[in-house]
């Protein structure tokens, strides 16, 4: 079982993390693309990193709207520092994304 982080840790971990906030529970990240198929085209890139750490988060896209949920199921629904390494690799994706240049899907 993962050991939740304490409060002062998420407040650390949200320091490096600052488009994310702690709320429920969960971190959280809302994302706006300007089109249905790249937000489609992100979502299907963060899987590929989210896949590699066998860690995957809810995941709710509507038209260009994105919004992410990270927490452990093996830590009672808590956040843990899997949940934050997940985060700092989603958004080295966002990263990629806002960056102008052709995305490659597939990593």
């Amino acid at each position: 079982m993962s050991t939740p982080l304490q409060p002062s840790e998420i407040d650390l971990a949200l320091k490096e993390l600052a488009e994310w906030t702690y709320e429920e529970d969960r971190l959280n990240r809302e994302l706006e693309f300007s089109s249905f198929p790249l937000a489609l085209a992100f979502i299907t890139r963060m899987g590929f990193e989210a896949e590699a750490m066998n860690h995957h988060p809810e995941i709710y896209c509507v038209d260009n709207h994105v919004a992410l949920a990270l927490t452990s199921v093996d830590a009672d629904m808590k956040v843990t520092q899997r949940d934050v390494l997940l985060a700092h690799k989603i958004e080295a994706v966002v990263a990629e994304f806002l960056s102008g240049k052709e995305i490659d899907v597939c990593p």
